[in-house]
């Protein structure tokens, strides 16, 4: 397939974003109690400068929606779209190069503002069908920055799968999608927030590797203070919280960044309704790690510097 233009790069160290950007829970800490659903995305975007479309695998938007999500966000914006499902699920990656070309085609008044468009592949994709991940590298538009997210256990085992995995994505300069949802799997089923998000969210080991420029990290969270909850009804119950996860990534991120990588980190929480405030909580640690090296910019909630004006005011 033809090349496509390249985002133009800015340095920007460290993207972090959310599984969405529009949630109702998000109303008061997001958006502004004001804020209309049509508005929700330009609220997003000045917090946060990375998202996870992932609306895109379940159906390819219009034209008009591409357009509009183009003029909601800033220029140094970028988006993370997921191939369709009929591409990667249904066709597993053969004999779909005109939905590929279709798809681009909509598509097309955004890549200069997705950072990467992301290959999501299901759990049946084994090793033996790395060729076919091969040949479907050559139909993509040439100039774009892609990610694999593979499910598959062989492609965790650390033995020949798992190295064809990786040389095949450094090869190529395509990064290796990575999934920690420990955080989550460390919960018991305590509620149907948790029941639901441990049908839907894979349980795979945690390998952080960078295969390209721009690693990915997908932590799958806790909603904080669920633990501590928990603790008060059972006194037996010995799990770790989100810090102790986390804390593993606040070296890697920083060693990537110091390497000259640009990594991107998209935090969950079971239901996402406290979603934004987990980010914001573990950015701040991360720009405390590098304060000496890098200097990240900060970030707050529209319900935090709702509250450091209303106190401004009452200050004499």
């Amino acid at each position: 397939m033809a090349s496509l233009k390249s985002p133009c790069h800015t340095a920007q160290n460290l993207r972090l974003g959310l599984a969405m950007w529009s949630h109702n829970h998000w109303q008061e800490s997001v958006y502004g109690s004001s804020t209309k659903q049509a508005e929700r995305l330009a609220r997003y975007a000045s917090i946060f400068n990375t998202v996870e479309g992932n609306t895109s695998f379940y159906a390819t938007p219009n034209a008009q929606t591409v357009m509009n999500w183009h003029s909601a966000t800033p220029d140094d914006f970028r988006f993370t779209f997921k191939l369709p499902q009929t591409i990667t699920h249904q066709k597993q990656l053969q004999d779909c190069q005109q939905e590929l070309l279709a798809f681009f085609q909509v598509m097309s008044p955004l890549v200069e503002k997705t950072g990467l468009w992301k290959i999501q592949l299901p759990a049946s994709f084994g090793p033996e069908q790395l060729p076919v991940l091969a040949g479907f590298f050559d139909l993509l538009p040439q100039g774009l920055n892609y990610g694999v997210e593979v499910r598959h256990l062989a492609f965790f085992a650390k033995g020949d799968a798992e190295r064809t995995l990786n040389r095949l994505l450094m090869d190529r300069q395509i990064n290796r999608i990575i999934m920690d949802s420990r955080p989550l799997f460390a919960l018991p089923p305590a509620n149907e927030a948790i029941i639901d998000a441990h049908k839907k969210k894979p349980q795979v080991p945690v390998h952080a590797i960078a295969t390209a420029h721009t690693p990915v990290v997908r932590f799958i969270g806790q909603t904080d203070g669920t633990i501590e909850a928990l603790a008060a009804s059972n006194d037996k119950l010995q799990v770790k919280n989100n810090d102790s996860f986390f804390n593993n990534w606040l070296r890697q991120l920083a060693l990537w960044i110091k390497e000259g990588r640009e990594p991107y980190l998209f935090i969950h929480t079971p239901d996402n309704q406290t979603a934004p405030e987990l980010a914001v909580r573990l950015y701040q640690q991360l720009q405390q790690q590098l304060a000496d090296e890098v200097s990240l910019p900060t970030i707050q909630l529209h319900k935090a510097l709702a509250e450091s004006a209303a106190q401004m005011q009452l200050t004499w």
